[in-house]
């Protein structure tokens, strides 16, 4: 049997869009000889759907778009996800399902068991588990089905099981020949090796076959970079589809050997795939919510410049406008630095500068602030004059406004509510500010390997983090040195660490308090902030959900 791999980049919603895509690639396996496509997980109406699963009729639309499916193809075999209507009158109103289409109709059906409630997924909400192993017969081979989470639950490589039960075994032990996972499992920095690990080793422990189908693209703030795979029973590679873009490939079973992937499909790793989710994702946040532009502020600083070369990779150079915004504190290099960026990557750089609305601000507070000491609100009047500035330009023009603050910024607060959080979408707010100079400096050796002149200039590279909101004005008069608040931050947020530990690992015992502090303190301001691009596991989005009114107390405490 002849089995195409269909990673698609389905649009969450565009039930009718989905089901075009989805037949032409039938038609592209069709014309490749195949019997069987398999889809992602949920490939009718894209993954995560969320609420919208509330609504009668986008259910009727998903039924609609089953049978025109089965009609159009019946010479072909065809598994497609859904969300299926529970008949019963006990449990959730749906299924998370995968529906085998032939011969003009449902020819099967396979339920999924485990339903994650953790991090940035919610499926308990909507749907009743699966109780039965879906198994069928197609061109003589017991086909085993399974979805996404269902492949995860394995002792032998799961610190921690979340279910009792283990689909996969149970398929195994009822007579499978051949695991098929139809997954929507979103990127995070080194995801995909463990992920690999994990197919390798449940076709080695059942002695089965894998082919593993994962949805490409990005939804909201959650960027899935593909990397479908299919496995022989030792777990060799016999076919590997690209990572970050859609792809169909084919893999025939039982194989009459094994083959390497295709070199061209060697899943990349570290910066290069950072760099490539982070492209994806912008462009189809772009284009998904119907922006053809983007505009950014442009500072001369590096998180700036590397949101404008991120956005000029994923629109083109002519769909992106950078804006300088100099005060009375910017520097020379600063201002210089930005349209040195701006010409080589080609975009549009406007200045405007903010003195006389600074000015004229300051003045018509100045009753008001009388006697007082200059502190942070005078700071922030000149950020949130750039935000009025460039969300004016955004409602003028219909760009999308990119917001430019990295990740250790936006834990410790260190940004300004309706200033530089302006925008619709937060490109790098998952990125640590060390992360951020490695993301940089890979996108010059990138020019420089393509033999083009580096991008991001060398003064953005060097010089002191600023926000120039006040006459020498650098990021470590009120922050910790990046390379200490990074690995801080490391432990408070993504592991979770208290304080005591903190301390325990040899870290600072008031640096820790005062970063944990400001981590609890800032709740308010993220809840604020537009979406942004998850990269990391523990990213300040859907996923954390922590109160803003709490006293929790990160240390030691006292009764």
């Amino acid at each position: 049997m002849r089995i195409a791999m269909a990673q698609l980049n389905p649009t969450v919603g565009d039930v009718a869009g989905n089901t075009r895509a989805i037949l032409a690639a039938v038609e592209s396996a069709r014309a490749g000889g195949a019997h069987l496509v398999v889809t992602p997980e949920l490939s009718l109406i894209g993954y995560p759907p969320r609420d919208l699963l509330l609504k009668p009729a986008v259910l009727a639309q998903m039924r609609a778009a089953l049978e025109f499916l089965a009609r159009a193809a019946p010479d072909i075999g065809i598994l497609v996800g859904y969300a299926e209507e529970n008949s019963a009158p006990v449990g959730r109103r749906l299924y998370n399902t995968a529906a085998l289409l032939h011969n003009g109709g449902i020819a099967a059906q396979a339920r999924k068991s485990l339903l994650p409630s953790y991090d940035v997924f919610d499926e308990s909400r909507y749907f009743e588990p699966g109780e039965s192993v879906g198994i069928f017969e197609f061109h003589g081979i017991n086909i085993g089905i399974s979805i996404c989470e269902d492949l995860w639950n394995d002792e032998h490589l799961v610190g921690r099981r979340l279910y009792a039960a283990n689909p996969i075994e149970a398929i195994a032990r009822s007579g499978a020949h051949l695991l098929i996972n139809m997954s929507a499992s979103p990127f995070v920095l080194g995801k995909n090796d463990f992920r690999r690990k994990l197919v390798r080793h449940q076709a080695r422990r059942w002695n089965l076959p894998v082919i593993y189908v994962n949805q490409v693209g990005a939804d909201d703030e959650l960027i899935f970079d593909g990397n479908s795979v299919a496995v022989d029973p030792r777990g060799a590679v016999l076919a590997q589809a690209a990572d970050f873009r859609p792809d169909i490939v084919f893999v025939e079973w039982p194989a009459a050997g094994t083959a390497p992937a295709d070199s061209k499909n060697t899943p990349r790793d570290g910066m290069a795939a950072l760099h490539a989710s982070l492209v994806m994702g912008l462009a189809d946040y772009v284009r998904k919510c119907g922006f053809k532009s983007a505009l950014l502020g442009l500072s001369g600083g590096i998180d700036s410049a590397v949101v404008a070369a991120l956005a000029a990779a994923a629109l083109g150079p002519a769909n992106v406008t950078g804006v300088a915004l100099p005060s009375r504190f910017s520097s020379d290099h600063s201002r210089s630095d930005a349209q040195l960026l701006a010409d080589a990557l080609g975009i549009a750089c406007r200045a405007i500068p903010i003195e006389p609305v600074h000015a004229a601000m300051e003045k018509v507070l100045a009753p008001e602030f009388a006697g007082l000491p200059p502190g942070l609100a005078e700071e922030n009047i000149q950020a949130r004059l750039r935000g009025n500035i460039l969300m004016a330009l955004s409602n003028k023009f219909g760009h999308l406004l990119l917001t430019t603050g990295n990740k250790s910024e936006i834990a410790v607060g260190y940004c300004t509510l309706y200033g530089d959080m302006c925008g619709g979408l937060a490109v790098i707010s998952d990125v640590p500010k060390t992360m951020v100079y490695q993301l940089a400096q890979f996108i010059n050796d990138q020019a420089r390997s393509a033999g083009v002149p580096p991008p991001i200039p060398h003064g953005s590279l060097t010089k002191p983090p600023s926000a120039e909101l006040r006459p020498n004005q650098t990021d470590q008069d009120s922050l910790p040195p990046y390379d200490v608040l990074d690995p801080l931050l490391q432990l408070y947020v993504e592991e979770e660490k208290s304080v005591t530990e903190i301390v325990a690992a040899g870290w600072d015992a008031a640096t820790a308090a005062r970063v944990a502090r400001l981590v609890d303190t800032n709740e308010y301001k993220r809840k604020q902030m537009p979406p942004g691009l998850k990269v990391t596991s523990r990213a300040f989005g859907y996923g954390r959900r922590m109160p803003i009114a709490q006293r929790y107390n990160p240390g030691v405490i006292t009764f």
